[in-house]
């Protein structure tokens, strides 16, 4: 499978959208986000963030690769490399078999496991994983309509972290200490929201090569010089801010519109 995509970032109807699905304000949504994959769902090369897991491989495939292949098939959890190493072992995983592979690896800002393609509202991984590598809308609305099959939006709404996190993030929540990490982002959220058009333009240069810093639609230090050097290699004054010319061409030539055919 080709993962790489456009990397579309999220988008203000999207947001819109899930919150509208769950029932929640946006901050619920993202405390969730930020605790999954610190709030964004790609990597500097456009595929979608992923977590592969050796132990549902083993699961998947009855276990008869754990001889050969043992970091990547296995009884017990482990053996994440992080970022785009995942890639390699899932790609490994996949030449041995691919949609138990798919099926074994949480996907995009949400982290959805593959094996929840059905509750996630898609008839196969393969479909799920396509849709989910083109932009961060898909990959929300994965997010939200799992969490809406698995009874779990009255516990956001709520916020009720633990009975949240149980669900989410399974039994073992407590350990990773998930639901207090939940609580803290909610916190965190609640005073302070992403600006989705300043976060859209910190990923543009995020696939641009210049490091903007956390894709967290704040305009901090490193975003401000990210911009700066944008803004002299296209010749523009150089402000450091995200001014209307300046966002029109960094989304422009980050995000080119598809080719029209005469």
């Amino acid at each position: 499978m080709n993962f790489q995509a456009q990397g579309q970032p999220l988008n203000r109807p999207g947001m819109d959208q899930v919150c509208q699905l769950l029932g929640v304000k946006e901050a619920s949504v993202w405390a969730v986000l930020s605790v999954e994959t610190r709030g964004f769902g790609f990597l500097a090369d456009r595929r979608p963030q992923i977590l592969f897991e050796r132990h549902i491989f083993h699961s998947h495939t009855g276990g008869r690769y754990d001889a050969q292949a043992a970091d990547i098939s296995n009884t017990k959890p482990g053996g994440y490399v992080g970022g785009s190493g995942e890639y390699e072992r899932l790609e490994r995983a996949m030449a041995l078999d691919s949609s138990a592979a798919l099926a074994s690896t949480s996907w995009g800002i949400g982290q959805i496991m593959g094996f929840n393609y059905a509750a996630a509202g898609y008839s196969s991984v393969e479909e799920m994983v396509a849709q989910l590598c083109l932009n961060e809308d898909n990959q929300l609305q994965a997010m939200a309509r799992f969490i809406t099959s698995a009874g779990l939006a009255s516990a956001l709404q709520r916020g009720d972290w633990q009975a949240f996190a149980r669900g989410y993030n399974g039994p073992a929540y407590e350990k990773n200490q998930y639901d207090q990490r939940l609580a803290a982002a909610y916190a965190k959220s609640q005073q302070l929201l992403p600006d989705l058009t300043l976060r859209a333009a910190q990923a543009a240069l995020l696939y641009l090569k210049l490091d903007p810093g956390p894709i967290d639609g704040l305009h901090g230090r490193r975003t401000h010089s990210a911009l700066m050097q944008y803004q002299e290699r296209a010749g523009l004054p150089g402000s450091g801010e995200l001014d209307e010319t300046t966002a029109h061409r960094l989304l422009t030539e980050a995000f080119p519109p598809p080719a029209t055919t005469g």
